[in-house]
């Protein structure tokens, strides 16, 4: 919904923030966020597992395991309970995988006050049952708003300060129509927003859940091609084209296309296609120099987000009956044992298609098996 210029100037001057906030999760972009949350004045406590982490956090204000020699704000509060975490919460960023999330929801629900907002930080699809982590939040904890925070973030420079934008997305209730500024999005984003952490504002929740799903595969597909020597020309085409396979699946679900070229699609996309700080760029860039999969990462068992998203997101996909080349090109390396080189080749010569699609032309690819 677009507001006149008349009825912007009806609206309060601002949003109240929420005092206190509750981040589920250490790891690395769980203490960035109880980091950002600090410093835009919030009181802020995190729940671990780990309790040696927990004890760092809380005692030596450093995250020795996963942001080793950064120093956190002071204030940030750390424990092991979910009952104390969730005590007194007035929002709730979970900062877990994506595969466990429905284990940490009801964790929480015993512990969490009625009605208050969840923002989700991890991004993907819910393998066994297709569903959007925010569907799988909602059925887990019912009465809670369900939102989504992303956007182009890497969690070192974001604790350190650099500055860094990113998109909160809630679906906007017919109250928070009624007072947009009183919605858990705007809220949240005032709750989180400092001189060197600006929020947005969407009520887009599906579009923004897409994009942060679909781009760590297309991370991988970039990776794969500059690891296999390949360079700019390639990642572009890949990030463009990639997006546009954001776009269509976002819209068949309801997004908005609009919503893919924000910060939370093309701005995450972009960064995380950009750099292998990246772990889902890192994967692919060292199967493309040929290592193999157990090799990797000097074979520590790193948890690659779009390595498990790529197999939900093609199983989506195939279920609503949405194509997705590069997804599914991933898809065959990753988990088909399908050649990474040929499989590029081939989707290099699919047939010719229209950019935009609605001229309609579909051509066999000279190079290519006929269609």
């Amino acid at each position: 919904m677009t507001l006149s210029k008349a009825e912007q100037t009806k609206l309060p001057a601002n949003a109240r923030p929420y005092r206190r906030i509750a981040v589920i999760g250490t790891g690395s972009w769980g203490t960035a966020l109880a980091s950002v949350a600090r410093r835009a004045g919030r009181e802020v406590i995190v729940w671990g597992r780990d309790a040696d982490t927990v004890e760092a956090i809380a005692e030596r204000r450093e995250n020795p395991k996963y942001l080793p020699g950064i120093e956190l704000p002071e204030g940030i509060e750390a424990t092991t309970s979910m009952e104390a975490a969730l005590k007194g919460a007035e929002a709730v960023l979970i900062v877990t995988p994506s595969k466990t999330l429905r284990e940490v929801c009801g964790k929480m629900r015993p512990h969490l006050p009625d009605g208050v907002p969840v923002a989700l930080c991890a991004k993907g699809i819910e393998a066994q049952s297709g569903l959007l982590l925010g569907e799988v939040a909602g059925s887990e904890l019912p009465g809670h708003p369900v939102g989504a925070i992303s956007g182009p973030t890497f969690a070192k420079e974001t604790v350190l300060g650099h500055p860094t934008a990113a998109t909160v997305a809630f679906e906007f209730s017919y109250a928070d129509r009624l007072d947009p500024q009183e919605s858990p999005a705007a809220r949240l984003a005032l709750s989180m927003s400092s001189d060197v952490f600006r929020c947005y504002i969407s009520d887009d929740l599906v579009g923004v859940e897409i994009g942060g799903a679909v781009k760590n595969v297309i991370a991988i597909a970039c990776g794969m091609m500059s690891g296999a020597g390949f360079a700019e020309n390639t990642r572009a085409a890949l990030i463009t084209r990639g997006m546009d396979e954001m776009k269509t699946l976002a819209e068949v679900l309801g997004g908005r296309r609009e919503t893919v070229t924000g910060l939370s699609g093309a701005g995450d996309l972009t960064l995380t296609c950009s750099s292998t700080t990246s772990r889902n760029m890192s994967l692919g860039t060292q199967l493309g120099q040929g290592i193999a999969r157990e090799d990797c990462f000097d074979g520590k068992p790193v948890v690659v987000e779009g390595e498990v998203n790529s197999i939900s997101v093609i199983d989506l996909a195939s279920r609503i009956g949405v194509s997705l080349p590069i997804c599914e090109s991933v898809h065959a390396v990753l988990h088909r044992d399908a050649d990474l080189k040929q499989t590029f080749r081939d989707l290099w010569s699919r047939p010719i298609e229209a950019e935009p699609k609605g001229l309609g032309i579909f051509l066999d690819h000279p190079f290519g098996e006929p269609a």
